[in-house]
């Protein structure tokens, strides 16, 4: 097959642990055509969405894992597969992304995650469709209502709408003397919507990424532990992770999510656990394959690869 990968600067990428990298890596290994593709680099003229796309060779070594070859504009429909794998923010050029994408879809090109799936399902507010497996959450932006979650709940997390990586949350409690100054700059005075949650002391066990491929969960998922002193599990906040087999409670969530999901193009999902509660629905650029693979063995890359390749014939 030929693939076209929409990432991150290659640059950027830390090939010892990033996904996209285990992707590519696993596809070149099974002699599929592994191009990069820019977002920015995306165009529509005369009816054709395409771009810039450098072909890739891959390597095991994590210092010198790439090497860019030929470098050309193609039409998407010209790939057999194109996927989107690009990290958030989820703002306005992403969105644009999307549409561009749809218009090749339109025109025959198969691109996972779908672009409508993907900008219909925010990462945070999707959890509202399955309330009976999230805590006692609110989606505000007025200060009085988000204060009288507070009084109400006495300790809470706070998070926008649109971040990744753990990056501006807040735990606050009841009588935490900031919680004013947090909620303002949150909500930015009231114009911009947030996600209260009830705090849910099981993150100390970890914030578990459990990975969903075709609608189906992956048997291992990845446990991110907070460091001491801090109430993100996330990575890339400092959180290690540890992987583990799923829960029974784990799995109840992730094969009733996982069919629905499935059935509107979300081919890789990450859903977030916290204790028995599901907490995100990340469909942009889902992670921990990597980890996954070294602590248990189970080869996440390869099992989405198998899936991808039967999406496309």
């Amino acid at each position: 097959m030929k693939l076209a990968f929409i990432l991150d600067p290659l640059a950027t990428l830390k090939a010892y642990k990033d996904s996209s990298v285990a992707m590519m890596r696993e596809a070149h290994r099974c002699g599929h055509e592994v191009h990069a593709l820019m977002r920015e680099a995306l165009t529509w003229r005369d009816g054709a969405v395409g771009g810039a796309a450098t072909r890739l060779d891959l390597f095991s070594d994590h210092a010198q894992w790439v090497a860019e070859l030929t470098r050309e504009h193609q039409s998407l429909k010209s790939f057999d597969a194109v996927l989107m794998r690009q990290d958030p923010p989820f703002d306005f050029e992403y969105v644009t992304a999307t549409w561009l994408l749809e218009r090749a879809e339109a025109q025959g090109a198969k691109v996972f995650n779908r672009p409508r799936a993907i900008r219909d399902h925010n990462e945070k507010i999707a959890i509202t469709e399955f309330p009976q497996f999230i805590a006692t959450t609110l989606v505000a932006r007025d200060a009085e209502d988000l204060d009288a979650f507070i009084d109400e709940i006495g300790d809470v997390i706070l998070k926008p709408l649109d971040g990744m990586g753990g990056s501006s949350i807040f735990r606050v409690r009841r009588s935490d003397p900031n919680r004013n100054v947090i909620v303002e700059t949150l909500t930015d005075h009231g114009r911009r919507t947030i996600m209260a949650q009830r705090y849910i002391p099981e993150i100390s066990k970890g914030d578990k990424r459990i990975l969903l491929i075709a609608g189906e969960p992956v048997p291992f998922c990845l446990a991110r532990i907070p460091k001491p002193g801090e109430s993100r599990g996330n990575l890339a906040a400092g959180g290690t992770g540890v992987a583990q087999p799923l829960s029974k409670r784990d799995r109840e969530i992730a094969t009733t999510l996982g069919p629905i999901l499935a059935a509107r193009g979300l081919l890789l999902v990450g859903l977030d656990v916290i204790g028995d509660c599901l907490t995100e629905i990340n469909v942009t650029s889902p992670t921990c394959f990597v980890e996954i693979k070294e602590q248990s063995g189970c080869d996440v890359a390869a099992l989405f690869l198998n899936a991808l390749e039967r999406e496309c014939h």
